[in-house]
């Protein structure tokens, strides 16, 4: 593969004590599409079922979404996160990037009421959808921070 044909998948992942969202990335790494939500028991659990969807889909790194504060300052959350990412670090050898996933679910909330649907019918669905959401914008920051590549 040259450069500029190199896969750049990259795995998106809305961290939930009960219910992980994830999407992925195409190959050039420019759009973001929902995959599935794992309902997980446990942290050790999330990383099990995770180790299969990262052997499936080989991304080149991971995005996880990171519950800031509008103050910019960490939510309580966080500390699982980090913990989570940690754990994470000791199976996916490659870059794994924290992202705000500000509103994200609030979002991702709108978009299904907009479909005239009620999200709290389907959490899995928001999930995915805040994923996805995720990924997006960090796809778009980096494109603007790398002049668009």
């Amino acid at each position: 593969m040259t450069p500029e044909s190199e896969d750049k998948t990259i795995l998106s992942i809305d961290y939930g004590t009960r219910r992980i969202g994830l999407a992925r990335s195409d190959p050039m790494g420019i759009i973001a599409t929902a995959l599935e939500t794992l309902e997980v028991k446990s942290m050790k659990d999330a990383l099990t079922q995770l180790r299969r969807v990262v052997e499936e889909i080989q991304p080149s790194e991971i995005v996880v979404g990171y519950p800031l504060l509008p103050s910019g300052d960490k939510s309580k959350l966080c500390a699982e996160i980090d913990t989570f990412i940690g754990r994470l670090a000791k199976q996916f050898h490659g870059s794994i990037h924290r992202s705000d996933e500000a509103y994200s679910s609030d979002e991702a909330a709108g978009i299904i009421r907009a479909h005239r649907q009620r999200p709290t019918k389907d959490k899995k669905r928001v999930d995915r959808l805040a994923a996805v959401i995720i990924l997006q914008r960090y796809l778009e920051e980096r494109g603007s921070a790398g002049g668009g590549k």
